[in-house]
């Protein structure tokens, strides 16, 4: 078997948390104990969970982002030039809103000895033939985004007035953390983004679009039209993501994960993906994307027809939201009509997104996650083996 993923039975990365790593990370907060004890309990964890997803028969082992405490923030706030910020309202989920935590800059950025370096050399002991070590960040786009939003914007514009060089900086950051990780024998590295899956929901679409209605003397009502801003959008985020994979050593495997948000098991935004295929499938210099189809919310298949020749999609129709377990046959069934625009050779199955984005953790028990995983492992054999 080829160790080489994306693997037919692949995960998106990160795990539900053991009782006991939560109420050391309570302890710690709390000041009752100490970081060099919190790093202890850390790696006690993450061993055990390692030791599960071998037993699981995966390919891939993550540490199960174990050490953080969101997805993203926790990897920003260790660029340099980054700061941790509180912040009025947190991001705004279906049924809740997330805590309020973001970023503010300091400075000028850069990605000089990252602590998610450390991350990946500790997880990297446990590779054997046969099992890959993966690293998961957010992407690009998704710092780029969260230095945009309302409320870091001032900032940011003012050490950065000028975008390009905002983008220039972004991404040279972003090389430098990739050269590095790769040095350290990393040859699976996810970049996680919100920011295309976002884009897949006509408010947010709208929002971006600053839609404008024609004005017309012939009597008749017109459809809005959208001015370019949402190309232009659409573009800027492909550029930062591009630029900072120029250079990439061809034996790392890069993919993407396209979300529309995974908290406490809400999500922030429905819609298929034909709004951003044509830039995203066609134009994202990775080889492979993960992308979500678990609900009807994620729209068909069809727009993968965009997908460029040769690259790779990672179908995530098991639902890492639900306790429920969905059925084989039908998971068969997806795979097989998404066939119809990506060469059965070139698809993968995987969870949609993983079952804790952070560490609160989706509203489904232990069992019921491998029981996700297991299920994964079922229908690749049926389908590919």
């Amino acid at each position: 078997m080829s160790i080489k993923p994306p693997f037919r039975a692949d995960v998106v990365g990160s795990y539900l948390r053991p009782d006991y790593l939560h109420t050391a990370r309570k302890a710690f907060a709390q000041g009752n104990l100490s970081q060099q004890e919190l790093t202890a309990v850390e790696d006690k964890a993450i061993t055990e969970l390692v030791q599960l997803q071998k037993e699981a028969g995966l390919n891939v082992i993550t540490d199960g982002e174990f050490r953080r405490s969101w997805w993203h923030l926790d990897f920003m706030w260790g660029l340099n030039g980054v700061a941790k910020k509180a912040i009025d309202n947190g991001y705004s989920f279906s049924a809740m809103q997330t805590r309020a935590e973001s970023v503010q800059l300091t400075g000028k950025i850069s990605g000089d000895n990252h602590p998610f370096i450390e991350h990946f050399n500790f997880l990297k002991q446990f590779a054997e033939e046969g099992i890959v070590p993966r690293l998961t960040i957010p992407a690009p786009a998704q710092f780029l985004k969260e230095l945009e939003r309302e409320g870091n914007r001032e900032q940011t514009r003012a050490i950065y007035p000028d975008e390009d060089e905002l983008l220039q900086d972004i991404a040279a950051a972003y090389r430098t953390v990739i050269q590095q990780v790769y040095a350290a024998g990393c040859r699976s590295l996810q970049l996680d983004d919100c920011t295309w899956g976002m884009l897949t929901d006509p408010k947010v679409q709208r929002a971006a679009e600053q839609v404008q209605v024609p004005t017309c003397s012939c009597g008749h009502d017109h459809q809005p039209v959208a001015t370019s801003a949402l190309d232009n959008l659409l573009n800027k985020l492909l550029k930062v993501n591009n630029l900072a994979l120029e250079g990439v050593p061809e034996d790392l495997v890069i993919g993407t994960h396209v979300c529309r948000g995974n908290y406490r098991s809400t999500w922030a935004a429905s819609g298929g993906y034909a709004p951003v295929a044509e830039v995203l499938f066609a134009k994202e210099h990775v080889d492979a994307f993960y992308l979500e189809f678990d609900t009807e919310r994620a729209g068909d298949f069809s727009p993968l027809a965009h997908v460029a020749e040769g690259k790779k999609v990672v179908l995530g129709l098991i639902s890492s939201k639900v306790g429920e377990l969905e059925n084989a046959d039908d998971v068969v069934a997806r795979i097989q009509e998404a066939s119809q625009y990506v060469p059965l050779e070139n698809l993968y199955l995987s969870t949609q997104c993983g079952f804790a984005s952070t560490e609160e953790g989706n509203n489904l028990t232990q069992a019921q996650q491998w029981a996700k995983i297991a299920l994964v492992r079922e229908v690749a054999k049926r389908v590919w083996e």
